[in-house]
């Protein structure tokens, strides 16, 4: 393998290169963001780990979390400015942000300001499975490697070109990572350079692909503040950074992003792909009617029916939970069911339940961890839910939080926390991995299915449900 240094030295120097051909023009600097006069003015580059909307246009990301977690400390809202990664530096001598947060790596110039490092990360090749590995940077030899427009990859590419002969990069503007992954699942493109982080939730939508070869040394991520930033926020930031690191909020939002992307096997992907062809066309309407009747995103009850039973409507367990949504009987009477066979029924009822569950949760609970607690008292019922809330309270963790609860939960099956519990014994590890699971094969949904738009209807002439509303009857 070619020496690190050799190649870290070209990588700088093409990043030195870059910055000589831009406009080298004193910073303005924009007034500090105050409560009620100046936002937060961030500039940030489109990605799936930065900045992103979502099909009902939220916006998520890492970087975008943290970014509202900073400024909520500062009490002011966020203007997010999206440039392409090029005009990012440009974009901060003329003073139009505050900072830039879009995966950034540290400076080449010392006077360009910046926090500390927020994440760690490297740039690696993943590669379809049947392809012949690659052992070192030498076997990029006349190869040809794909990298999105604008990546922190293509640059590092750029750089390994200078020493690989004949090394082909490619550009890849025709669509986002998920498109160049599906070019690369049809084998349309050989090699594809991508963010390490990445890497286990490419294997969720598709399975066949392996990491292969690591380019370079890990990256750290930081906010650039140009080279003359406004000082105080230049420290604000910095100590907000720190302080992110050391109290969990940052491994909170990480946890959001990539918590659940590691519990399923290349196998259970696989089988749920073959699914979502196969099973899912004779289902989907079932599901949007429960949509329509919910609000729940057809996509997530689908998500959690699959787990439940793998779309199997007589599907029984030997405790006695029955059908697609495997109700108890006890909750199925409650809800009104009169056959829990019976698909359209349990899917109708398993959303209404998943629902009360969610309204059940304190007012300060925000989403998505209102609904990833509902789906963890769905698997091990009210009650013993009830008990873990009591329980990470008296630990003095937060009960609101998925992120504290999936570390309480399992301390059900212990005898000295259940025993101190009237609830008892509970699997309430078994609840994690539903859970965990049900956002995997949610996020898969997302990107395989479309979202259904709600059409004006009257819900009871469609469903034929007398516009029952999403309630229990008194329990015995």
């Amino acid at each position: 393998m070619r020496c690190s240094k050799i190649f870290l030295a070209g990588l700088f120097s093409l990043l030195a290169a870059c910055s000589d051909q831009l406009p080298q023009l004193p910073q303005r600097v924009l007034p500090f963001p105050t409560p009620a006069q100046h936002d937060l003015v961030v500039l940030v580059s489109a990605g799936p780990l930065t900045y992103y909307a979502d099909d009902k246009g939220a916006t998520h990301g890492i970087e975008h979390d943290l970014i509202e977690v900073f400024a909520h400390e500062l009490g002011v809202g966020v203007n997010y400015l999206v440039v392409p990664r090029q005009e990012i530096e440009p974009a901060l001598a003329a003073g139009k942000a505050h900072l830039a947060a879009a995966w950034l790596q540290p400076h080449g110039d010392p006077t360009h300001k910046m926090t500390p490092p927020i994440l760690q990360s490297s740039d690696v090749l993943i590669q379809h499975e049947a392809s012949l590995p690659l052992d070192n940077l030498d076997d990029l030899a006349r190869r040809t490697v794909h990298a999105l427009a604008g990546s922190r990859q293509l640059l590092t590419l750029r750089a390994l070109q200078k020493e690989i002969p004949n090394l082909e990069v490619v550009e890849f503007s025709n669509g986002d990572m998920f498109s160049l992954l599906e070019a690369l699942r049809r084998r349309q493109v050989e090699l594809v350079a991508i963010d390490s982080m990445l890497v286990r939730i490419a294997a969720q939508f598709v399975p066949t692909v392996q990491a292969t070869l690591e380019l370079e040394a890990v990256h750290p991520v930081v906010w650039w503040l140009g080279n003359r930033p406004n000082a105080e926020l230049l420290a604000r930031a910095s100590a907000f950074v720190e302080r992110a690191q050391r109290d969990g909020t940052l491994a909170r939002i990480e946890d959001r992003y990539f918590g659940h992307v590691r519990r399923l096997k290349q196998a259970d992907i696989v089988a749920f792909l073959g699914r979502i062809e196969s099973t899912l066309p004779k289902l989907r309407k079932h599901f949007v009617t429960a949509q329509t009747i919910t609000g729940i995103d057809w996509r997530l009850i689908a998500a959690i029916a699959y787990h439940e039973s793998q779309w199997d409507p007589e599907a029984t367990s030997p405790t006695g939970v029955r059908g697609i949504m495997m109700l108890t009987e006890e909750t199925a009477d409650r809800l009104g069911v009169g056959n829990r066979l019976d698909a359209r029924e349990s899917i109708l009822a398993g959303a209404r339940y998943v629902n009360i569950l969610r309204a059940l949760q304190p007012d300060e609970v925000g989403e998505p961890d209102r609904t990833w607690l509902a789906l963890a008292a769905y698997n091990i019922g009210p009650g013993h839910f009830n008990a873990a809330r009591t329980l990470a309270k008296q630990l003095g963790v937060d009960p609101g939080a998925w992120y504290e609860m999936k570390q309480v939960l399992p301390l059900l099956a212990q005898p000295k926390y259940y025993q101190r519990l009237k609830s008892g014994r509970a699997r309430g590890g078994e609840a994690v991995l539903l859970v965990e699971n049900i956002r995997s094969y949610y996020e898969i949904l997302r990107r395989n299915e479309a979202p259904h738009v709600a059409v004006s209807a009257t819900v009871e002439a469609m469903v034929g449900m007398g516009g029952a509303a999403p309630g229990l009857k008194p329990g015995r």
